[in-house]
């Protein structure tokens, strides 16, 4: 909470903790000068999209698109924060401009992590990435993926199903450092059935070839394709606060509210959160920690977070959604299906009484499946 009069709001970041953090200051009466400050040309759409139904080739184009923005900010879009002076309260703009404010929420999100400078090694974090890389896939390219988790499987499913030849590499078992390996052994067994080919090394680095980017894993194999692409994690954008005195260790940690100091809050992926201070680089995620740190930067005793991390993904033929601390480890009690049939819906149980509960194929609704969680819903 400000000490000072909240006359102008600035958010710094266009995506979903954005535009969720503009929603919630209007239902929370802000009715002042708010400012949105988007590194990207486009209005916030739905990123979970762009792996799932924008790569399919039958896919559904406008299947991210958002409904438009009600809250009436000023949006600055396709252009980015540079620096922030705390004492000063003004935020430094790309074109030279400085931006002042009474209150900051600061969700300037992260950026796909990249394991090599070539221009062959493609990511898949915006929107203009997914475009590019559905129009790869028109031509039915040899692809090479490289990563096992959540995005790196999508990408391989929307692939294999637009007809291509597809190799996924992995440092583990992929989606078992996710989803435990008994969810993992489903989905990978029907991704094999599919064609996908899985190389699982301990080690992979990605070179320079001309104008094309290779793996090179382990056992010193090389794996060429004509389209490579790096799905292995995110990188938080918070260069731009490297002088504001925010940043501890050089992460950006806000408590349970969000709250980072004295009229500033933050939400989604560029931030850890809470006791843990782990950061939850998750779309459900994002839309909860930006309704809270909205509140919080208004209303001194708005509630503090009180979120069951979940998830969905799509990939080979499967829907599978997780509620609760993951990954899972053991085996499962199974509640509906059996064995590695689907449908299913599976609960584990772990320390402390918390649970986690994984469905695949399994039409629930997630309000039961958040119940499902709780020992008292026995």
């Amino acid at each position: 909470m400000s000490t000072r009069a909240l006359e102008r709001i600035v958010v710094v970041g266009g995506g979903i903790a954005g535009l969720t953090a503009c929603d919630t200051l209007r239902e929370r009466g802000f009715d002042g000068d708010l400012v949105v400050i988007g590194s990207e040309p486009h209005a916030a759409y739905s990123r979970p999209a762009l792996s799932k139904a924008l790569l399919r080739l039958d896919g559904d184009l406008a299947a991210h698109e958002l409904s438009p923005a009600t809250h009436g900010a000023r949006e600055l879009r396709g252009m980015s924060a540079t620096g922030l002076d705390i004492e000063g309260r003004t935020i430094a703009l790309d074109d030279g401009e400085d931006l002042p404010y009474d209150g900051l929420v600061i969700a300037s999100g992260s950026r796909a992590r990249r394991l090599s400078d070539s221009s062959g090694e493609l990511t898949l974090r915006g929107l203009d990435d997914a475009r590019i890389l559905r129009e790869r896939l028109e031509a039915r390219p040899d692809i090479v993926v490289l990563g096992g988790g959540v995005l790196g499987m999508e990408i391989a499913s929307g692939a294999v199903a637009a007809g291509c030849r597809v190799t996924l590499i992995a440092t583990s078992e992929p989606m078992s450092r996710q989803l435990g390996a008994h969810v993992a052994g489903v989905l990978t067994a029907s991704a094999r059935a599919q064609g996908l080919r899985i190389v699982v090394t301990s080690s992979a680095a990605v070179e320079a070839d001309g104008a094309r980017a290779v793996v090179r894993t382990a056992d010193g194999s090389r794996h060429t394709a004509d389209v490579l692409v790096s799905a292995v994690g995110d990188l938080p954008n918070t260069e731009w606060l490297t002088s504001s005195g925010l940043l501890r260790d050089g992460r950006l940690l806000a408590d349970a509210h969000g709250r980072i100091g004295d009229g500033v809050v933050a939400a989604g992926d560029v931030t850890a959160w809470g006791p843990d201070a782990a950061r939850t680089p998750l779309w459900t995620s994002a839309i909860e920690q930006a309704k809270t740190a909205a509140s919080a930067l208004l209303d001194p005793d708005a509630p503090a977070l009180r979120f069951q991390n979940y998830f969905w993904t799509e990939q080979f033929g499967h829907s599978v959604k997780a509620v609760g601390p993951l990954p899972v480890h053991g085996s499962p009690e199974v509640l509906v299906g059996g064995g590695d049939a689907a449908p299913a819906l599976l609960r584990w149980h772990g320390a402390d009484g918390i649970r986690s509960v994984i469905s695949i194929d399994h039409r629930i609704p997630i309000p039961r499946l958040r119940r499902l969680t709780d020992a008292a819903s026995d």
